[in-house]
């Protein structure tokens, strides 16, 4: 029988799955890794992480920075001041900010003696986390990264489907040191064979939203997932043409098979799940994520406590690089219990944010059910609060590793191991749907206490 492997790199952990050709999960494991901060490590492919590495020994010359990173705040605000803004968003779909790969790959190379003479030699190969996978697996032999990698760079021409030698030129980024760029199903080479015991082909890569986006069959445009790790990340189906955002979206590629991408518009959250590991981790009023239902369950309703996670500034529609993290409205009475539930309403509020954007910029998308998978999405009260405050229904699906699943379709659909789109569609099963049920008023009034708080947060940081 054959399988397929899927290598899902997140943020704090690696997890390699193999499915069966009917999709089931013959085998997990998973490794969680050290963050450094501020400087960080992320062997992850969420998209915008990036590596510089030598192309004679595939040696890193740098630790790889990972997309939360913000150490390029100030350069993106002279980029910014410069109107160097509006040639981004036109050639990349993307707008000015640290959280992307270009001004971190420019501070790798204003900040390791001798790396951007190295790179316009031929010596150097930048990659986000995919193609140094692909570069370690294959043992050199290829340098590639796929359409939605590329399109998170803020080097991709999106319209063109090529890197863009003016923004390239702009940062001084060589273009000798960028990889080839190919569709989502691709032939990327074969393993080394002393890594299985035999060659294996490589043959799909997708950033990790954009394989959430396949494996949650998001195939029709106006179809709409959000995938809550440890941010939060929704991408809404706009078809065969680019929709640029007038509300701070971004624009970007959600798969390309067949050498024909198409698009869609996305919202990205810093601190999604993270925000939970710090219930943990920070303040340690919790042992384990699950916890925070229960407690959520048994807040106390008059505590009106609001949460922003702004810990490494705010994301979509804000773009606030300088914000940090605040709590509003508490009292000698606020407990562990107020905390939890805040932090898990602070997830929905957000997504009621990029939903809010999504709907402006392409009223079609009114209506739409949000497909929801991620570690938080397991949690029953965070789902039904989302769908309350979003004021549509929200669907869960049957297998939540859907980023997996993405990546597994893609490698099987290239294989001819998989079934073609239409029928991997069809096979999505939910299992459960959440529909609203908070009253207008009782929405409007959480609502509008989050608005406050964001422009409070937004003013204290300015």
């Amino acid at each position: 029988m054959t399988h397929i492997l899927a290598i899902d790199q997140g943020t704090t952990s690696t997890r390699a799955i193999l499915f069966a050709p009917d999709f089931t999960v013959v085998a997990s494991d998973q490794q969680e890794f050290p963050q450094h901060f501020p400087q960080a490590i992320g062997n992850t492919n969420q998209r915008e992480t990036t590596v510089v590495w030598d192309r004679g020994t595939g040696k890193p010359i740098h630790n790889a920075i990972v997309w939360q990173d913000r150490r390029t705040s100030a350069f993106c605000k002279t980029l910014r001041d410069e109107g160097f803004e509006e040639v981004v968003a036109d050639k990349t779909g993307l707008l000015l900010d640290p959280y992307l790969s270009a001004t971190k790959l420019a501070w790798i190379l204003d900040h390791v003696d001798g790396a951007r003479e190295r790179a316009r030699a031929g010596e150097l190969a930048f990659g986000t986390v995919d193609c140094w996978l692909v570069w370690k697996l294959t043992g050199g032999a290829v340098h590639a990264t796929d359409a939605t990698n590329a399109s998170r760079t803020m080097l991709y021409d999106i319209r063109k489907g090529a890197w863009s030698s003016t923004i390239c030129d702009r940062l001084d980024i060589p273009m000798e040191m960028l990889p080839d760029v190919r569709d989502c199903a691709d032939d990327y080479g074969t393993t080394r064979p002393d890594l299985f015991g035999r060659p294996i082909p490589i043959l799909g890569i997708a950033g990790d939203q954009q394989a959430a986006t396949v494996g949650q069959a998001c195939f029709q445009p106006g179809m709409l997932k959000s995938t809550y790790g440890t941010g939060c990340f929704a991408l809404l189906n706009t078809g065969d043409e680019p929709v640029m955002s007038q509300n701070r979206l971004l624009t970007t590629i959600a798969y390309q098979l067949d050498g024909k991408p198409t698009y869609a518009l996305e919202g990205s959250i810093f601190i999604a799940g993270a925000v939970v590991q710090w219930l943990r981790d920070g303040l340690k009023i919790i042992r384990e994520a699950s916890e925070t239902q229960a407690m959520a369950e048994a807040s106390d309703p008059g505590q009106e406590v609001v949460l922003v996670p702004a810990f490494t500034g705010l994301g979509a529609p804000y773009w606030n690089a300088d914000c940090r993290g605040a709590i509003y409205g508490l009292t000698r009475n606020s407990g562990p219990e107020d905390f939890a539930r805040a932090a898990l309403e602070s997830v929905g509020f957000q997504t009621r944010d990029l939903l809010d954007a999504m709907r402006a910029d392409w009223p079609q998308a009114s209506d739409t059910a949000l497909r929801v998978d991620g570690g938080m999405a397991a949690s029953d009260w965070a789902m039904q609060f989302l769908s309350d405050i979003i004021d549509a229904p929200v669907e869960r699906p049957k297998v939540l590793e859907t980023t997996a699943m993405g990546a597994a379709w893609l490698a099987g659909y290239k294989a001819g191991v998989f079934p073609d789109m239409e029928a991997f569609a069809a096979g999505w099963t939910a299992d459960a749907r959440f529909t609203p049920e908070m009253d207008h008023l009782t929405r409007g009034k959480k609502y509008g206490a989050w608005k406050r708080a964001i422009d409070a947060t937004i003013t204290f940081a300015d």
